[in-house]
């Protein structure tokens, strides 16, 4: 199932204001690459759930290097300095290209919540996932020992195979987007 537009509804929806900013305040668009998978892995510094998955999400993107899918760490917390985004990268060791989105431009487009939230989309643009990188989380403060579906990873296989996600949307746990403004 097919949730969003494509590239060129997407290049269209960022205003020369509004667009993601790279840490240097240039503007960056993560949809102007010739990837063939795109995952937008929405963070924030504060959220003690994002930082637990880094070791996740760095084997997510050792697995999928050199298969064109690229990852992008969006920043949707306005407050967040490019210095502050910078020193919790190097901490946590998060892979991915950062992208501070204070507009929620891409908040919208993958109709993220939470953090730690995913979305995938394909070459085309079309948003085939979204939520959960997987399913350790059960609801706040309640963890598994190990996940038991690894959401994101077959997501990410699946668009690389030319299949159907097996589920396009998934109920992310963790910290909310609502108190960002």
């Amino acid at each position: 199932m097919r949730v969003s537009g494509t590239l060129a509804a997407i290049a269209c929806a960022f205003s020369v204001f509004a667009q993601p900013l790279d840490l240097t305040g240039k503007p960056r668009n993560p949809f102007a690459t010739p990837a063939s998978v795109r995952v937008l892995l929405f963070v924030r510094t504060d959220c003690p759930i994002t930082n637990r998955y880094a070791p996740e999400l760095q084997r997510l993107a050792g697995k999928f290097t050199g298969l064109n899918v690229e990852f992008w760490l969006v920043y949707p917390d306005r407050a967040a300095t490019p210095s502050t985004i910078g020193g919790h990268i190097l901490q946590y060791h998060l892979p991915g290209k950062p992208l501070r989105d204070p507009h929620h431009e891409l908040v919208k487009l993958a109709h993220a919540t939470i953090t730690p939230e995913a979305a995938v989309f394909d070459r085309a643009g079309h948003l085939l996932y979204h939520g959960r990188i997987d399913d350790r989380w059960v609801e706040i403060g309640k963890a598994r020992p190990a996940p038991q579906t690894h959401d994101l990873e077959d997501a990410i296989a699946a668009v690389l195979a030319g299949k159907p996600v097996p589920h396009s949307e998934t109920r992310a746990i963790g910290c909310t987007l609502a108190d960002l403004q």
